[in-house]
């Protein structure tokens, strides 16, 4: 019949009768958010009428051409773009081959890489291991050769192996809290210089992990010698000093948050220590613990107003993401029917209830948000409020295989102009396989079949993810970086995961979670009138 012909069948297919992925394209364009609303009422007004579909056909296509919906995707081919490379959770252990241990004591640092170089271990540690040097260095040099024409690159967090003071005690012979700080010392100055060594001229942009300091896990001291020692190290060896001294060198010392913006950034990068919120933090200081994570929220504030009056777009960056800890909740609340009594939150919710109002005032500048802390490969929506879409919290898995995933980090294809985030692919090496090395593991918007920009598709996914198998099945075998062995993700526990996407608070949460079904009742769920925010039928 030949293309023409073929392009006609598909139009009259199209306008007999108009597709949900349609809609979701049309409603999902921010641009034609409230025209997407009312479009979709009118259609249902219209009801059946062949006359009245054509007529929905030409309003919709008169209001796509308007807004820019149509072509969005198709366009993006032809558009100039440029990566973006995340790597999180490195959870870098120098002790993994103790014949060296006492060398690396001993010696500088710059001659720590020659002295790794001897080690008989030369290939990475399997899961529940960390990131050993020849794990390090396969990730930063594929992550290098992925960010070759980039702008800059993000780190979100966790330098460190867990339990990295017990472990140093332990081979040392004796708790000697000095040597202990000379090592944790060197060993972030090595992997800084790892980085820099990669990265060329790209600054990195980074947070601090929960296993960041001196003192070991969620024990970092706001104004303490970490804080202080890493400072200067940071600012010109990640940062290529992209960052306004006066103020970087008051916040980051004081709590380890700052803000920064690279000559030729297209976005004002505001990077949180969210270790501030987490309950385990507030455990260990119990005194000011509160006043410190307040005064952060004071400064997060301030810093997005001042943004706003300058009409910057903000990008955040967070170590903890705010929301469920899923593992920890499944593990231990679940009973075998599915059902939870109580769920683990990763911040104090006084804490996050802050946090989620600063964002929906300023929630017109917040572009996106990115996290890791869960070594997993997921993603979070909030900051939802009337009249806008939720924003996207993308986390990137960790390289460290620790808790049973394959190391893995996320290349962003982005829009060259103005930095907007089109599509992403995961780069993964799959340990256990002959001959192992990171490559593309899959690319979103192939396993999707989303055609639209990232942010809107990742709204649209969340039903789908309810209630197409094939799409669900695609997020539990993609969660674990490929190693799916422990079969985490079934269906009994499937709807902790799904409703730890967009339920950010607890109580409802657990309410989500105990009232999900996968039928038509779990889409349900996510649709009707919108109440404080949440996301209705419109928003996806």
């Amino acid at each position: 019949m030949g293309a023409w012909g073929s392009s006609i069948t598909q139009k009259k297919k199209f306008v007999s009768k108009p597709t949900e992925s349609f809609y979701s394209q049309m409603v999902s364009c921010q641009k034609s958010w409230i025209m997407g609303v009312l479009l979709k009422k009118m259609h249902k007004i219209l009801g059946k009428n062949r006359y009245n579909r054509i007529f929905f056909l030409f309003m919709a296509l008169a209001v796509a051409l308007a807004t820019g919906c149509i072509g969005s995707s198709s366009s993006q081919s032809t558009q100039t773009t440029v990566p973006l490379v995340i790597i999180s959770d490195i959870h870098f252990t120098p002790f993994y081959d103790p014949e060296i241990f006492n060398d690396l004591v001993d010696s500088p640092v710059e001659q720590w890489a020659a002295i790794f170089q001897t080690s008989s271990i030369t290939e990475p540690l399997l899961w529940g291991g960390e990131t050993n040097y020849p794990l390090l260095v396969r990730a930063l040099d594929s992550a290098k050769t992925e960010s070759d024409s980039g702008a800059v690159v993000l780190f979100p967090g966790d330098i460190l192996a867990h339990k990295f003071p017990e472990t140093f005690f332990e081979l040392y012979g004796q708790e000697d809290q000095k040597a202990l700080q000379s090592f944790t010392y060197k060993t972030v100055t090595f992997f800084a210089s790892q980085v820099r060594e990669r990265f060329g001229d790209l600054p990195v942009i980074f947070t601090l992990g929960n296993n960041d300091s001196y003192a070991g896990d969620y024990k970092l001291v706001p104004g303490g010698t970490f804080l202080a020692d890493t400072a200067g190290q940071f600012y010109t060896t990640f940062l290529l000093g992209g960052a306004n001294g006066e103020t970087y060198f008051k916040t980051y010392p004081a709590g380890g948050y700052y803000v920064a913006e690279p000559p030729g950034s297209k976005v004002l990068f505001v990077c949180l220590n969210t270790l501030l919120f987490s309950p385990r933090w507030i455990e260990n200081n119990p005194g000011e613990g509160d006043a410190i994570a307040l005064k952060q929220l004071e400064w997060l504030e301030l810093t997005l107003a001042k943004a706003s009056t300058s009409e910057k777009r903000v990008w955040l960056i967070m170590h903890i993401p705010p929301g469920a800890d899923i593992f920890a909740t499944v593990n231990t609340y679940m009973d075998k029917s599915g059902q939870i009594s109580n769920a683990v939150s990763f911040w104090e919710e006084k804490y996050q209830e802050r946090f989620l109002e600063i964002g929906r005032r300023y929630v017109h500048i917040v572009e996106a948000v990115f996290a890791g802390h869960t070594h997993m490969d997921e993603y979070r929506l909030f900051f939802k409020s009337d009249g806008e879409p939720p924003k996207t919290s993308i986390t990137t898995p960790s390289v460290s295989p620790v808790f049973g995933n394959d190391p893995a980090f996320k290349v962003f294809t982005m829009r060259k102009e103005d930095w907007e985030l089109l599509d992403y692919r995961s780069v993964a090496y799959h340990l256990g396989t002959v001959l192992p090395e990171f490559s593309t593991y899959y690319i979103f918007s192939e396993t999707y079949k989303m055609e639209m920009r990232l942010k809107p598709a990742l709204i649209a996914l969340l039903p789908e993810l309810a209630t197409d198998m094939i799409r669900q099945q695609a997020y539990s075998r993609l969660y674990y970086s490929g190693h799916n062995t422990a079969d985490i993700i079934n269906t009994t526990n499937w709807p902790a995961y799904w409703c730890g996407i967009d339920k950010m608070a607890q109580e409802e949460y657990i309410e989500c979670v105990n009232a999900y079904q996968m039928s038509s009742d779990a889409l349900k769920m996510t649709k009707g009138s919108r109440k404080n925010g949440e996301m209705t039928d419109v928003d996806i």
